[in-house]
């Protein structure tokens, strides 16, 4: 299939976009890897009548070093993310997860505001902006904003984005001392859309006893989980394998997925419990626990 007809705009910085998304509001759409959207032109699902293309703004592509956050640009490749020594050294939990989102030429390709901005409640990137509480910088005509991650998305491919508003950057957290992250999906084939996926810190005091665990799971709501709160009362403990358990039992209480035509809800929920298990196990063995 092709995609309707449209007009097409290549913009040379940030106020020349912007200009444009004010001028035609809701009739536009903006493009940067097309990952997402282009197949989306291509079945007709959206219709723009006005197709702005952002690879011309290459400040927004930045990966830098924020102080305590590393701050990704809108317009940073997914395996620039995925292969950045700094993501590696400072920000691990996000290199893993970027690594795994659908095949390297997906990746060469895709971008993470174009992640963001799509809000699948499957994907990588915005689940691992819930988990870690990810700041989203948004540029638009009334100036700039920020929104925490959890409020960022607001529904399954919804958020908090107004027609004329873009995403600039996001700021995710760095690791700290004795913290450890891990990343887990689940999908039918490599590449695929995952069923389920889990992102989890742990971070351990001196003598190996948890000190504070983040745990976050997507593709089960309308938008990333974070069960954080589900975890706060086995802090103090030593993470073995009993340990990973109840947390995850914990957390499996607050999942509700539905059921689909494909997969019913029962089958998502055990997958996460799997998931979970393995996710802290594997933070907490990199946070220095056991």
């Amino acid at each position: 299939m092709k995609p309707a007809a449209f007009t097409y705009h290549r913009p040379h910085s940030l106020p020349e976009a912007l200009a444009l998304l004010a001028a035609h509001g809701d009739a536009a759409k903006v493009i940067a890897g097309g990952q997402s959207l282009g197949p989306m032109l291509n079945m007709r699902l959206a219709q723009p009548a006005h197709l702005i293309d952002l690879n011309d703004l290459g400040e927004l592509a930045a990966i830098r070093d924020a102080g305590s956050t590393i701050a990704v640009g809108a317009l940073a490749r997914q395996h620039a993310v995925a292969c950045s020594e700094l993501v590696r050294a400072d920000c691990p939990l996000l290199g893993e997860a970027t690594a795994t989102i659908g095949h390297y030429a997906i990746r060469q390709r895709g971008t993470v505001g174009g992640s963001l901005a799509h809000a699948d409640p499957a994907a990588q990137l915005p689940l691992i902006a819930v988990t870690l509480g990810a700041e989203i910088d948004i540029a638009g005509p009334r100036g700039r904003r920020t929104l925490r991650a959890a409020d960022f998305f607001v529904s399954v491919m919804t958020t908090a984005l107004e027609a004329d508003e873009v995403v600039v950057e996001a700021r995710f957290p760095k690791q700290g001392a004795r913290e450890g992250g891990a990343f887990e999906l689940f999908s039918h084939r490599h590449g695929d859309f995952a069923l389920a996926a889990v992102a989890a810190t742990v971070t351990v005091d001196a003598s190996g006893r948890t000190r504070a665990t983040r745990l976050g799971v997507g593709g089960v709501d309308a938008v990333p989980l974070a069960l954080h709160d589900a975890a706060k009362g086995f802090d103090g403990r030593i993470p073995d394998a009993a340990w990973c358990l109840s947390v995850a039992a914990a957390a499996q209480a607050h999942i509700a997925p539905e059921d689909t035509t494909r997969v019913p809800a029962l089958f998502r929920k055990e997958v996460c419990m799997v998931l979970m298990r393995r996710a802290l196990a594997r933070a907490a063995v990199r946070a220095g626990g056991q």
